[in-house]
């Protein structure tokens, strides 16, 4: 740290930050605004605003504006709420910086509701917009606006509709490549390739920062510019790409260390890749705080601090035989480096990391300038000629081809990506420290050894030890470094072993909210993991935002089995989804089988589960009154439906679980009403947790079934903004005169039971 003082202010940065968000004084990971202004808005939610167009972004619906230098206009006074995201009525566009008067609903942008959920408030917090504006009208606008940044708009334009022409169906990759614009990008590659563990090359980074500066640079010299003209020209045009991609993390970090890069090139001065990377954090941290609990932020710098500390070391271990095998190795030795150090990241933000990436990323990272240079060449071509640009880009085109066919390839190895959790934050301390720890002990045990961030070279330890066999000191010395080799492998498999741990030994039952639905997971000590239903009638794709990402952040790569209540789409919907991602490969995680109430006459929906689930490869089975599931100390008895049961009615003929485990037991009654309810009296019995039913309605939880089953807790699955009336008054006072303590997943996000057999704790994903 005494040769890099930046590094230990970057640190010191960082730990000031997250104090002070801790004691308050800073609102790091929420609304910084006043309390007063906050409260204000939720009393008055219809409001006016005022503000600067920065950019335009088409949804599925409607388009949305960014707005900058926002004010909340309350009578002649305008009250400043940093940046704010409009969904417009019209799709009217407006010139860059043009000045506009808007009337609208403001909304505080939702929090994560669930475990592993992505969270968007602190997302757009990065951004310093803590609001939505919705139902968007626009009143007045001025007609002044920014020439420049109308230019760089009609700018990024061209160049996405050249892609589009010249690229085809390849257009959304290399528009993410180039511009960081990932609205065309598809879903389905997007999963591939990250399942792949080669996402990184559709963001903005260093590699595309280098090939697009360093190229230019050299061009520009073999044209006759000097160092200083040449870099000076070379800081103007990537700051300026820099703004054109939407100044996200990535780019910035990476822009500025190429800046600091061609700086020290301009001065005369060695450059310093950990130096650099902490004076770009240092900037990003004081311009938004936000920052400092980006994910994009912490893969970023985790990525270039891989190749800047452990890298080095391992580079040492490379045997100076054969150039080609040296090439292969250090490109390996960079891809484990980078794995090593985001390792934490990407468990702690998806759960999960891709095994396949490894390797992968030795035959992709070699290939990715080609597919860039391609893309900025058909760029270039096509403002003269978009019939040219479609041959220019071709060899681009051809290794996006070959990527796919390896992304497919690797999703249909089983467990090509590790499902191990999220960790906690001190395990995450426990492997980095660890890690360093390990790394340091490596390099001492190597020698000395030297690394230059900028050009990759190094001077190898194989001199050295040659000096020291020469000098009679070999076996003494071998003995030393493969002690301390082996203390440093020591040190990373005990990292490994802290950051993937998960301490079982309690029974846990987590119901998810997904909006109007049902879905909850049971999670047992040795190792089984349920569901009973997965399904919501006012959210979409619930499979890969919701379920998955709770799943993943659990370490739960494998369901025992699901159980269906019944077949209306409110608890279905996210299982159809999860029986397509496991057909097409777009996900890790396996289902051994499916169990559905035995019907006479099942509907179109039940046949439905049956197809996607046999296309999935999942076992279906059947589930009537009287059969159980031993599961050790636990076990799934089936209370309903009795055999011969028709299924025209799929509420009241849906299926009924009880779960046991010790002295605890738990009930899961679907949607049924008051009739089947009277009809199981004589099967019940005083139970701990009640699953309530039918999400509240007033014809389910009727007093007769109260007065049986006593429930200590019951917890009520539904949407704050259902049409249904639901939870009904009526039975929550019901409930609440039966002595039960009731939790809403529309208040408190996810509710999580934990029992030992005997107590019973609950814990909320979100503390109102």
């Amino acid at each position: 740290m005494k040769r890099r003082p930046v590094c230990l202010v970057c640190l010191l940065l960082m730990l000031c930050i997250w104090l002070m968000d801790l004691a308050g004084f800073a609102r790091i990971s929420g609304n910084p605004l006043p309390e007063s202004v906050q409260l204000y808005i939720e009393k008055h939610p219809e409001a006016v605003i005022c503000g600067e167009v920065q950019q335009y972004q088409a949804t599925e619906y409607s388009l949305s504006a960014y707005l900058k230098h926002v004010c909340l206009i309350v009578g002649s006074e305008q009250i400043p709420i940093k940046n704010l995201r409009v969904f417009l009525k019209s799709n009217k566009e407006f010139p860059i910086g043009t000045t506009v008067k808007i009337s609208g609903k403001l909304e505080e942008i939702p929090e994560p509701r669930n475990p592993g959920e992505f969270d968007s408030r602190q997302f757009y917090a990065c951004q310093k917009i803590y609001y939505f504006m919705k139902n968007g009208v626009v009143l007045a606008w001025s007609s002044k606006y920014s020439r420049y940044g109308q230019f760089m708009q009609n700018l990024k334009s061209k160049i996405m509709q050249t892609l589009d022409i010249a690229a085809k169906e390849d257009a959304g990759i290399f528009e993410a490549m180039l511009l960081g614009e990932k609205d065309n990008l598809e879903d389905e590659v997007k999963i591939r390739y990250q399942m792949a563990g080669i996402i990184h090359i559709l963001a903005i980074s260093g590699l595309h920062i280098s090939v697009l500066g360093i190229g230019f640079f050299d061009l520009l010299k073999r044209a006759g510019f000097g160092n200083v003209s040449a870099g000076m020209v070379v800081l103007s045009v990537l700051l300026q790409y820099g703004i054109l991609t939407g100044e996200s993390v990535s780019a910035m970090r990476a822009v500025g260390m190429f800046l600091l890069a061609v700086g020290a090139r301009i001065a005369g001065r060695t450059y310093d890749l950990l130096t650099a990377l902490a004076v770009s954090a240092v900037l990003l941290l004081l311009d938004a705080p936000a920052n400092l609990y980006n994910s994009g932020f912490w893969l970023s710098f985790g990525a270039v601090a891989g190749l800047g500390v452990v890298a080095p070391v391992l580079a040492g271990c490379i045997r100076r035989e054969n150039r080609l095998v040296v090439s292969v190795m250090k490109t390996l030795v960079s891809s484990i480096a980078v794995q090593m150090t985001t390792f934490p990241i990407m468990l702690r933000i998806y759960g999960e990391i891709s095994l396949a990436g490894f390797f992968l990323n030795l035959l992709v990272l070699p290939t990715v300038s080609v597919v860039l240079v391609s893309g900025i060449a058909a760029v270039a071509v096509g403002m003269a000629s978009v019939s040219a640009a479609v041959y220019v880009v071709l060899p681009g085109r051809v290794l996006l081809f070959l990527y796919e066919k390896l992304c497919e390839l690797a999703a249909g190895i089983p467990f090509c990506t590790w499902i191990a959790g999220s960790p906690e934050l001190w395990q995450c301390a426990g492997y980095y420290v660890l890690l360093f720890l390990g790394v340091g002990i490596l390099g001492m045990s190597r020698g000395t050894v030297t690394w230059n961030g900028a050009t990759g070279k190094r001077a190898g330890n194989h001199a050295f030890m040659q000096e020291k066999k020469n000098h009679g000191e070999g076996k003494g010395w071998l003995r030393k470094y493969q002690l301390l080799s082996g203390i440093s492998g020591i040190m990373l498999i005990l990292g490994l072993g802290i950051l993937i741990y998960h301490p079982s030994g309690n029974l846990q039952i987590t119901c998810l909210d997904i909006g109007q639905g049902d879905c909850i997971s049971i999670q047992l000590p040795q190792g089984q993991n349920f569901l009973i239903d997965g399904g919501s009638s006012n959210k979409k794709n619930i499979a890969r935002y919701q379920i998955l990402p709770f799943l993943k952040n659990r370490g739960i790569g494998v369901i025992d089995a699901i159980l269906i209540s019944h077949t209306d789409n409110d608890h279905i919907s996210g299982v159809l989804e999860l029986f397509d991602y496991m057909r097409t490969h777009l996900t890790s995680v396996r289902v051994k089988n499916l169990i559905l109430p035995e019907w006479t006459q099942p509907d179109d929906a039940y046949q439905q589960l049956v197809d996607k689930a046999q296309a999935a490869g999942v076992n279906v089975q059947k589930g009537r009154k009287g059969e159980q599931i031993a599961l050790g100390k636990a076990s799934l008895r089936f209370l309903s439906p009795d055999r011969g049961t028709a299924g025209t009615d799929a509420n009241e003929d849906g299926m009924v679980v009880e779960l046991t485990y010790g002295g605890f037991e738990g009930l899961f009654t679907g949607d049924i009403g008051t009739e089947t309810e009277k009809k199981l009296l004589p099967e019940l019995e005083d139970v701990d947790f009640l699953k309530v039913g039918h999400h509240g309605s007033r014809y389910s939880t009727c007093q007769e079934f109260l007065d049986v089953v006593r429930p200590e807790l019951a917890v009520v699955s539904c949407s704050a903004t259902n049409t249904y009336g639901h939870p009904s008054g009526e039975t929550i006072e019901r409930l609440e005169d039966s002595g039960a303590k009731i939790w809403y997943t529309m208040k408190e996000g996810a509710v999580t039971a934990e029992t030992d057999g005997k107590e019973v704790w609950v814990d909320t994903f979100v503390h109102p």
